[in-house]
């Protein structure tokens, strides 16, 4: 019988504050250990925390992109457990009152390269506040381990999904879809290397139609790639572990990338085993209405919204709009093309452009957008040029390289290619037919054998006529004359 893989994910996306949850400390990365750790994170006697103003707004607007209710009351937790890098033994988190409820997250995705694109609705259990705890390092020291507690008190927002997701790529599809978001609100810098963003997968199987069977939950994945890996092991190994007799034990695992195998770390703790009740120290955190409006009034327009409206307006299909606001730097170049062009040429052929030539190249360059040598004014102007007929799409992309090479500050440096290289097109007839005349009498066999109904010699005619023109003629022009020459 087929089995059918279950799978929900936490999600820890650090918000992008300057100093940490419940103290003035810094949250910049990198910083000699221990060197940004206070009072507070120390936890020495007589301290008291203090939430952060900006990592609750934060967590609102995250709320407010996800369709999910903000808590007009909720309440900060002890969670009690020992970690020797957990200086107070225990962490400042939230549990039966969080400050985001509900919500959820539509996603898409192909599960090979040449199927249909899938959809779904991941919907969200929760959002919370807590801190980060701090870093035990092991490979410095011989037969000991270091702690460092720069990331103690760190402000996280923890984001739990409901067990939605059947695939190791529908789970890779919502954490990018996340991560995309996070990022594009401002709330998290979206550095995995960093830590800034992790996952943990809650991994089960179970025949189709019966209950939820027992989860694993395999911890701090922070790669999307991992993530899969991570998760299509995992599943393997509860699959053979059930049919070889055996029964799955609830338990936190780790992914071993070198082997590529998840291995157990400890027994999963349940709620009732950290102990949680409401922290002394801290009071209830109250949002009112008038909090949550002004952060509304200053939200981004939203990936889902922008999706919609490229849809509408340039005529883009899903999977394409979708593709140009993963990151909300990419839309803005897209737009700008877009606006560039003034409809002089269709949208959607800058839409190919962004997402082909100008990504491959950013890829093979590990540019960011920001920094591409060709600047929207410069490609929406190639797209033109393309579009009229000036020089040809195998033209252009040679022009995109050069410009790509030798960048130029120039608008119309496109053009100032074109003409100091002679790359314009040959668009006059009386040339073309000439050139189309003199391959024909030149290869009387492609000339036969295409009227003996081979097509691949039509092929071979209409390449040897783009080499006597060097490229530049008019594609469709080639092809409508060869065609009249040959029926004639």
């Amino acid at each position: 019988m087929q089995w059918e893989i279950v799978i929900g994910l936490e999600t820890h996306a650090q918000l992008a504050t300057r100093s940490k949850m419940f103290s003035g400390a810094s949250t910049a990365f990198g910083a000699a250990p221990n060197t940004q750790a206070c009072a507070i994170d120390l936890a020495l006697p007589g301290v008291l925390p203090v939430a952060n103003r900006a990592a609750v707004e934060h967590a609102i607007r995250f709320g407010l992109a996800v369709g999910a209710a903000i808590a007009p009351r909720s309440v900060f937790a002890r969670k009690n457990y020992f970690y020797p890098d957990l200086p107070k033994g225990y962490q400042i988190s939230q549990y039966e009152l969080p400050v985001v409820a509900g919500g959820g997250l539509a996603i898409a995705w192909k599960a090979d390269e040449h199927g249909a694109q899938q959809e779904r609705f991941v919907r969200l259990v929760r959002a919370h506040l807590e801190e980060d705890a701090g870093k035990s390092l092991h490979e410095d020291f011989h037969g000991l381990s270091g702690i460092d507690l720069n990331r103690a008190g760190t402000p996280l927002l923890e984001i739990v999904t409901e067990p939605d997701m059947r695939s190791a790529k529908e789970a890779v599809a919502y954490a990018r879809a996340l991560h995309g978001l996070v990022v594009w609100l401002g709330i998290c810098d979206g550095n995995m290397q960093e830590g800034s963003f992790r996952c943990d997968a809650n991994v089960s199987v179970r025949r189709p139609g019966e209950p939820l069977g027992t989860r694993c939950e395999i911890k701090n994945l922070n790669s999307f790639r991992f993530l899969e890996r991570a998760i299509e092991h995992e599943a393997r190994r509860q699959i053979e572990l059930i049919e070889d007799g055996g029964r799955v034990v609830q338990e936190t695992r780790l992914y071993d990338p070198d082997r590529d195998e998840t291995r157990s770390m400890r027994s999963k703790e349940d709620a009732h085993d950290y102990r949680y009740f409401p922290d002394p120290d801290l009071p209830p955190l109250v949002i009112g209405h008038d909090w949550i409006e002004r952060v509304r009034a200053a939200m981004p327009e939203l990936p889902a919204d922008m999706r919609r409206r490229f849809v509408d307006d340039y005529g883009l299909g899903s999977y394409d709009a979708t593709t140009l606001t993963a990151s909300r730097e990419t839309a803005a170049y897209y737009e700008a093309v877009v606006a560039a062009l003034g409809g002089a040429a269709p949208a959607k052929a800058a839409a190919n452009w962004v997402m082909v030539e100008l990504a491959g190249a950013l890829n093979r360059d590990d540019t960011p957008i920001a920094g591409a040598p060709v600047r929207p004014p410069q490609l929406a102007q190639l797209v033109q040029r393309i579009h009229d007929g000036t020089i040809s799409g195998k033209i252009a992309r040679d022009v995109f390289a050069a410009l790509w090479a030798e960048p130029s500050a120039a608008d119309d440096a496109v053009d100032h290619l074109i003409d100091a290289r002679g790359l314009r097109q040959i668009s006059d007839s009386g040339e073309l037919e000439r050139i189309v005349d003199e391959v024909l009498a030149a290869d009387p066999k492609s000339v036969e054998e295409f009227r003996a109904g081979r097509e691949k010699a039509f092929n071979a005619l209409v390449g040897k006529v783009m080499k006597a023109t060097r490229g530049k003629a008019n594609p469709q022009q080639v092809n409508e004359l060869l065609r009249s020459r040959l029926a004639g």
